[in-house]
């Protein structure tokens, strides 16, 4: 007897990315926000999302994953998906191998990045910078 699990959702946020993973049995096919993850673009993203695709081996080939991914810029988002990803095929083989695997590659993979880009203020261009004074 086959057991078929549930769909299950999975989150992940950069910044102000926000991407929701949804991991069931299948064939193989990851797609993020209905395009498939092999011909997005830029390229730089595209790697980022693979990342924990290609760590976890032949696992990739045994599911279908299916990522929403919402705000931010592509980066952001390419980091939201991989967050997502991660925690979802973690969870899928409920062993601590691949979430070693995934640690010891990048730990902000399961945990996340806190960093957020500090907000400008009064008094200069941006968060940091004032304006110059010409006299003393």
């Amino acid at each position: 007897m086959v057991t078929t699990r549930k769909t299950k959702l999975y989150a992940g946020a950069r910044k102000q990315a926000r991407a929701t993973a949804a991991i069931m049995p299948g064939t193989g096919r990851i797609r993020v926000n209905n395009v498939p993850v092999e011909v997005m673009t830029p390229t730089v993203s595209r790697q980022r999302i693979m990342t924990p695709l290609v760590l976890s081996g032949e696992l990739r080939d045994k599911v279908d994953i299916d990522v929403r991914v919402s705000g931010g810029g592509f980066m952001g988002q390419a980091e939201a998906a991989a967050m997502a990803i991660s925690k979802a095929m973690v969870d899928w083989t409920r062993g601590q191998e691949l979430r070693k695997r995934l640690i010891e590659h990048d730990v902000h993979l399961l945990s996340g990045d806190a960093r957020q880009s500090e907000t400008k203020k009064f008094g200069g261009p941006g968060a940091r910078r004032r304006k110059q004074k010409s006299y003393r």
